[in-house]
C-alpha cells in the first residue's frame, strides 16, 4: 500500500488533513452557545419592548427619551454581545467594536456640543 493510500484510510471520513488526536484550528474558535441562552437572551428583548411600550404612556416629560434611549442602548448590547457573538470573540474583535462605538459617540458629541452652541435665532 502506498504512503497515499495509507494517509487516505488514516483519515478517512473526517475530512481532515490532521491526525485524529490534534484539534482543528477552527475548533478552538468557535464557542457554541446552548440554545437556552438565545431563549432567555430573546426573552428578555421580548420583556425589554414591553417595557418601552409601557413607558411610551407614562408622562416623564423631559425623561421619556432618556427612558427609551436607556432600554434602546441595553437591547442593542443584548444583541450585539449575544447574537453577534461578541462575548465570545477575541480580544481583538471586542476592541473594533468598542472603538466602533467611541467613535460614534465622539461624533455624536461634535455634532451635539456644535448644535448647542449656535446662536439660534440671533443672526
Amino acid at each position: 500500500m502506498s504512503k497515499h493510500n495509507d494517509d487516505m484510510q488514516h483519515h478517512s471520513g473526517t475530512g481532515h488533513d490532521h491526525d485524529p488526536g490534534e484539534q482543528d484550528v477552527h475548533d478552538s474558535m468557535n464557542h457554541v452557545v446552548p440554545p437556552t441562552v438565545y431563549m432567555i437572551v430573546g426573552a428578555t428583548l421580548l420583556v425589554m419592548t414591553g417595557l418601552t411600550v409601557w413607558a411610551s404612556f407614562w408622562d416623564m416629560g423631559a425623561f421619556n427619551p432618556v427612558v427609551a434611549l436607556a432600554i434602546a442602548c441595553f437591547k442593542a448590547s443584548l444583541v450585539v454581545l449575544f447574537f453577534m457573538h461578541v462575548k465570545y470573540s477575541s480580544k481583538l474583535t471586542k476592541l473594533t467594536v468598542f472603538s466602533g462605538l467611541f467613535t460614534f459617540l465622539v461624533l455624536i458629541a461634535l455634532t451635539l456640543a456644535d448644535y448647542t452652541t449656535r446662536a439660534w435665532g440671533r443672526w
